[in-house]
């Protein structure tokens, strides 16, 4: 099976900037789609950001286009989220995913296959 960690998370203050990095182990990572969710305590998880694993298509949710920046390094079978500008509302605990076809529906949770354990972003007024 596929694993994936997660990492890069802590508290930061409200305008500031994290990267969370997740490490895939065993399985072809380099024919992976990648995405990112979050998940607020008493809320649904949701949708963040997704990379098809050329790099050539990006997707992001309309609340963190333009403060977010997802990205891989497949010599170290990694994929990233860059997190700016960060709001209070961005508190949640982020979770990595991949999808082992190309990416079909890239903001669909149940079309992934593997997922990572998370890793917490809390972000202070």
């Amino acid at each position: 099976q596929v694993q994936l960690v997660e990492s890069g998370g802590g508290l930061v203050q409200a305008g500031g900037s994290l990267r969370l990095s997740c490490a895939l182990s065993e399985g072809t990572f380099s024919r992976y789609g990648m995405g990112w969710f979050r998940q607020a305590p008493g809320k649904e998880r949701e949708f963040v950001a997704a990379i098809s694993w050329s790099g050539s298509n990006t997707y992001y949710a309309d609340s963190v286009k333009g403060r977010c920046t997802i990205s891989r390094d497949n010599a170290k079978n990694t994929v990233y989220l860059q997190m700016n500008s960060l709001k209070p509302e961005d508190t949640a605990v982020y979770y990595c995913a991949a999808e082992r076809r190309p990416l079909r529906a890239p903001a669909v949770a149940p079309e992934y296959d593997y997922w990572g354990q998370g890793t917490q972003v809390t972000v202070s007024s």
